[in-house]
């Protein structure tokens, strides 16, 4: 890497080779749009907002949770994306390959790392994927719930643009009814009052 004469120790040349990597997250976009409808997002903008959601909503989870390890699970869900790309989620031909594609950049972006720390952010990605913890859950959650925000604060967005039916999104959310009984209210009245006001066009 450039700079190696800066560093001491292989290990440390391991974590900022991998930090650098990360700045790739910045350029994975997602279909969905900024509320302001100005750009798409991508993956590191995803991510921080529901690390910051996760902070701020924690107190509606029907348990307790470790609030830090839900923040960590949302802070590496998407690593993998630098090499697999964003997949739409209602985009049913791209998710037959998502998980091939997502293990394949998981053992490259996690095997950066020393094997400890690479075993660590692996484990936390991988608990999230089955979301069978209660922090799972309520990562999930929030990774669910962010979306379903930008679209309706937007008009739409990819509801909209992709003729997405209800059915399809309350599929997609049902995480959020598994860990927060408040929370799942607030996106059963988000879901009606958009299909109300023709941002979901499709029963």
């Amino acid at each position: 890497m450039q700079g190696d004469d800066l560093l001491t120790g292989e290990r440390l040349n391991k974590d900022i080779e991998f930090i650098v990597e990360l700045d790739k997250m910045k350029s994975i976009l997602r279909e969905t749009t900024l509320i302001d409808k100005s750009k798409r997002e991508n993956d590191a903008e995803h991510s921080w907002h529901i690390a910051v959601m996760a902070l701020v909503l924690s107190e509606y989870a029907d348990e307790d949770i470790d609030v830090c390890k839900v923040i960590k699970m949302l802070l590496v869900h998407d690593l993998v994306e630098i090499y697999a790309g964003d997949t739409f989620c209602y985009d049913v031909e791209s998710n037959k390959s998502k998980k091939e594609r997502e293990l394949i950049g998981a053992d490259k972006i996690f095997g950066m790392l020393d094997e400890d720390k690479g075993k660590e952010l692996r484990s936390l990605w991988e608990e999230f994927e089955e979301m069978k913890t209660k922090e799972a859950l309520f990562a999930a959650s929030m990774d669910r719930l962010q979306p379903l925000l930008n679209n309706y604060y937007s008009g739409g967005g990819t509801w909209k643009k992709y003729g997405v039916p209800k059915k399809d999104i309350y599929k997609r959310v049902a995480p959020i009814k598994e860990s927060s009984e408040k929370l799942w209210e607030l996106t059963k009245n988000i879901i009606e009052d958009a299909f109300s006001k023709g941002y979901i066009t499709k029963e």
